[in-house]
């Protein structure tokens, strides 16, 4: 990740922009409300003057120029800048960065209400090329729980859209989210979501503390072993026409990675063995993970 700015920390960016410049064009997220995340919660949320942020990309020191190829722009909901002040920084990156080939940005639902399919296209066509969707669950009770603020069916409507428009999307979901409730109705709403759109990519995340005690008390977490159970329902009823598939964040107990449908019985393969590890260890299956954050 190439450091040049003064940030406004902290910022969040997905694993696969590790190497890409981070550009805030927004501060925060516009959806700040929803019970279960705690990313942006200790920012208040407002788009950057685009005048600021056209200055940024200006002062790129010229000899690094050349060696950036990937820009992500953030912070949480970058996409519900207007969009002609998108439009003017995707030109300034282009005309900064001679080996630009991709821009990045997270898009809530929220944000995708705001673009048109034929604004979409246009930041396609200025190298838009990949959306992060947290689409959290396809079950919209678990939904309504964690304040999403948007039903399976809005979003899935909403990706579409991005779809349309030529866009990739990398999805992702978060298990233990409707706890030990709702289980099993989460992940098989969720696998039958992402059979729906086929997205590009589909990442599983798994429930942790970072600020949401709140949303923790309402729930009863998952255990070790029920977060497995979890995901080997969840990959079981998966059937996407063509979509990549990762488990691999630090919160996740269990770390699966493969193409759907050529991987398919691969991953469940190992899902079942895990599960079947799990229950060896009868303490650390019962056991409820408390992974949290000292920092943010």
């Amino acid at each position: 990740m190439y450091y040049y700015f003064d940030y406004e920390e902290p910022v969040f960016r997905p694993p696969s922009e590790a190497r890409s410049l981070i550009l805030q064009a927004t501060i925060g997220c516009s959806q700040n409300s929803c019970g279960f995340c705690g990313m942006y919660k200790m920012k208040r949320f407002r788009v950057r003057p685009v005048a600021e942020t056209l200055a940024e990309i200006r002062s790129i020191p010229r000899h690094h120029r050349e060696d950036i190829q990937r820009v992500f722009l953030a912070d949480g909901d970058a996409l519900v800048a207007p969009q002609a002040d998108l439009v003017a920084i995707l030109d300034e990156l282009a005309a900064t960065l001679p080996h630009l080939t991709r821009v990045g940005i997270y898009a809530s639902p929220n944000s995708l209400t705001t673009k048109t399919q034929d604004d979409l296209e246009q930041l396609r066509e200025k190298k838009v090329r990949i959306l992060y969707f947290g689409l959290e669950s396809g079950d919209d009770p678990t939904l309504q729980l964690a304040r999403k603020g948007f039903s399976a069916q809005e979003m899935l409507a909403l990706c579409r859209k991005a779809q349309a428009a030529g866009i990739k999307l990398s999805v992702t979901a978060i298990l233990g989210l409707a706890g030990q409730e709702r289980s099993a109705e989460h992940a098989l709403a969720t696998a039958n979501w992402i059979n729906a759109l086929s997205p590009e990519y589909f990442s599983l995340l798994t429930m942790f503390r970072r600020h949401n005690d709140t949303y923790f008390s309402a729930i009863r977490p998952l255990s070790n072993g029920q977060i497995i159970q979890e995901a080997l329902t969840l990959v079981r009823q998966l059937q996407p026409r063509r979509t990549i598939l990762r488990s691999n964040h630090i919160s996740n107990n269990l770390n699966l990675a493969g193409s759907y449908p050529k991987d398919r019985d691969k991953i469940i393969a190992q899902a079942e063995m895990a599960l079947l590890q799990a229950r060896r260890q009868p303490s650390w299956f019962e056991e409820i993970p408390d992974y949290g954050e000292a920092y943010y």
